[in-house]
Parts: structure tokens; C-alpha cells; sequence
């Protein structure tokens, strides 16, 4: 359904530090910088996710209400990405890490703040 994600940030190294450190842990690449751009981008088969400084020279702000899901293989990877998260300027948000019943089943969940303050998630859904 979604082909791209970009999200704003405030320091590009430390943004491309934090994603490269928890789509790391999700098995994905390290981001690549595009050249004569301040972007960062991580590109799959199914999709692509980046991390720019806004190109109208305004702050980047994050989206009140918003939140970035990342698919994990495992409950293992989804704790492996709070962690990395954790150790490369994130910050923890809402509950310990783990398996919650939600009306859609049972969901393994972690959320963190990106170091530009946007709300990110990894979920891994339990058969």
C-alpha cells in the first residue's frame, strides 16, 4: 500500500546513526546519503524509508499523533531494534517491549522517538 516514508530530522548523522542502527537490527542495509541532497534513504524490495533535513530550510518537527510501523521477523528482532534504538539516541515510549493482546490479535510491540522526536514502532505478528 505504501511505497515511501520520509520523515524529517534535525541532525542528519545522528538520524542516519540511530535508522542505521535500528533497521540494523531488523536486517535491512545502512542508509545511503544522495549526493548534493541532505537525505539518507533505506530502500527494500517492498519499500523505501528516509531520513531528510526539510529542503524549505524550516526545523524539522515531528507529527503529533503520528507513528512509523517497521515489520520484525521475530519478537526477538523487535527487541533487538528497542535496544539499538536505545543505545543510538532514542528514546523509550509507552510500554516495556513485548507481546500485547490488541483487538487484532496478539502483537509483539516496541516504540521509540527518533532522535528528531518522531514516534517509531517495530511489530511482529505472533501466528
Amino acid at each position: 500500500m505504501i511505497s515511501h516514508v520520509i520523515l524529517g530530522a534535525i541532525d542528519l548523522d545522528a538520524s542516519k546513526t540511530f535508522y542505521d542502527a535500528v533497521l540494523g537490527a531488523l536486517g535491512h542495509h545502512k542508509g545511503r546519503k544522495i549526493p548534493g541532497i541532505p537525505r539518507v534513504m533505506y530502500m527494500t524490495r517492498n519499500g523505501t524509508f528516509g531520513i531528510t533535513l526539510p529542503i524549505n530550510g524550516e526545523p524539522a518537527t515531528f507529527a503529533n499523533g503520528s507513528t512509523i510501523g517497521f515489520a520484525a521477523e521475530n519478537e526477538e528482532a523487535v527487541r533487538a531494534f528497542h535496544q539499538a534504538g536505545i543505545e543510538n539516541g532514542g528514546v523509550h515510549i509507552e510500554e516495556d517491549p513485548g507481546v500485547r493482546e490488541t483487538p487484532f490479535g496478539k502483537l509483539c510491540l516496541a516504540y521509540l522517538r527518533d532522535p528528531a522526536g518522531n514516534k517509531i514502532c517495530a511489530m511482529y505478528r505472533p501466528e
